[in-house]
């Protein structure tokens, strides 16, 4: 595995108890390991645009008995399409998906709607192509400009990691108050 979710969500500082939001959760590696940092009184919505990704995911989180793992079929370049409450969530992650998305900047902003005051979003993406494995080239896109997005939508600058041999983790914060 080229990322490795369980520690790239140290990071995360995730505890018992928080609300988190998966965007274009996937195979949902992020999704399950969230899902048992969180626990029981937490909650872990994958949002994902294919219905069938959300199916297995969430045969694979009662397999494990994850009993806080929620699918969500939404569309988070859309604002609103998350279907999330307004600053319902305390942790967005957006592992391994700004490299497909079109609508970047609408992302982020799905992003801070969603978050509370004060919460984070976790970004981990391509930091290069690596022999055709990851995103084509021209498709990776650079820390510089995730963080130029991410400041535009409104969000600070937190902390970067190595998140993996061919991967970049950045986390940002959502302002606690509109000043």
């Amino acid at each position: 595995m080229f990322a490795d979710p369980e520690k790239n969500l140290g990071h995360a500082r995730l505890t018992e108890g928080l609300r988190v939001a998966d965007f274009g959760a996937g195979s949902g590696a992020y999704t399950l390991a969230a899902a048992k940092r969180v626990g029981s009184t937490g909650a872990v919505y994958a949002v994902d645009i294919q219905n069938n990704v959300l199916e297995r995911l969430a045969k694979e989180a009662r397999s494990e008995r994850l009993s806080g793992v929620h699918g969500v079929w939404g569309n988070v370049e859309k604002l609103g399409g998350s279907k999330l409450a307004d600053q319902s969530v305390d942790v967005v992650l957006v592992s391994n998906l700004l490299f497909q998305v079109e609508g970047k900047y609408t992302l982020a902003l799905e992003a801070k709607r969603i978050l509370k005051p004060g919460g984070r979003v976790v970004v981990i993406d391509w930091s290069d192509s690596y022999g055709g494995l990851g995103p084509m080239p021209a498709a990776v896109i650079r820390p510089e400009e995730v963080k130029k997005i991410f400041a535009e939508a409104g969000f600070a600058p937190l902390e970067e990691f190595a998140a993996g041999a061919h991967h970049y983790g950045l986390i940002f914060k959502k302002p606690t108050s509109l000043s």
